[in-house]
Formats: C-alpha cells, structure tokens, sequence
C-alpha cells in the first residue's frame, strides 16, 4: 500500500501537534506529500448575524487556521517532506470527507482528544465521523497528552 497523498487535519492544537509528527514519519517512509487541511468552523459563527464580535471570532479562526497549516508546513519542511497548505470554511468532518472523496487522497491522518462519557456527546467526535465515512484508509494519532478516563 503506498501512501503519497496525505491528508492532515490540523486544528493547531498540542493534541494535533503528535497527528503531524506521524504524519511526516509516514511521508518520510513513503515519499508522500501532506496537504495541512485546517476548517475555519462555520458552527462557531454561522446561526448568529455578521456583528464586530462575530467578525473578530472570524478572523481569529483565520489566524489559528494560517499557525496550525504554518506550523504542519515548517516540521515537513524541516523534514525535506513535500506540504501544500488548504484552509477551507466549513463543518471539519463533512468539508474533511468531501476533501478525500473519490481517491484524493490515500490516507487521512488525524488526531483526537480521546473524549469520553458527556464531553464526547455533547462535542461528536471529529475523527469517529470520518472514521465512519471515508472511503480511503485513516490512521487516527491518539496525542499523548489525552487523560484516560
């Protein structure tokens, strides 16, 4: 199995920050290119009118969105691993499976908080949605730094 398209959600997060470190391993060993793939998250914003709060909120997720595909971009960089940046508006798991459709990728790796109990039914679960959904394979990077519940 040759993994040469890689597809990366980042939401710039520590949790993320092992997803990437697995990510450029696997690039590195396969000769692949990650696309960083950050979703400014139209849940955050949408269902209120455009006010300067919302417009600040905005441009906040803009700017997360430009570190967490910056910093995917300098550690491949760093490792000679070929990145291309994308910061799409959208809901993450539905703009991250539309991303991956029809072999555009051949592997999505991604992290998780490894919510359980309330957090996670109340939250979803990003990563359980694509694990449900994508039609190619997803190694899912559980962060060290997630408690154990």
């Amino acid at each position: 199995m040759y993994f040469k398209k890689i597809l990366l959600p980042t939401d710039g997060s520590e949790f993320t920050k092992y997803s990437v470190e697995r990510a450029i391993e696997l690039a590195t060993l396969s000769g692949g290119k990650i696309t960083a793939l950050y979703v400014l998250d139209k849940s955050v914003y949408s269902s209120s009118p455009m006010d300067t709060a919302l417009v600040n909120i905005y441009e906040t997720l803009e700017k997360e969105g430009r570190y967490a595909t910056g910093y995917v971009a300098e550690k491949a960089k760093a490792a000679g691993v070929d990145v291309e940046e994308k910061r799409i508006e959208g809901i993450p798991a539905k703009v991250i499976l539309q991303e991956a459709e029809d072999g555009a990728y051949d592997v999505i790796v991604m992290g998780t908080l490894g919510r359980t109990g309330l957090s996670k039914l109340f939250m979803g679960s990003v990563a359980e949605k694509v694990i449900k959904h994508a039609n190619c394979p997803i190694l899912v990077a559980k962060s060290p730094l997630t408690k154990e519940e």
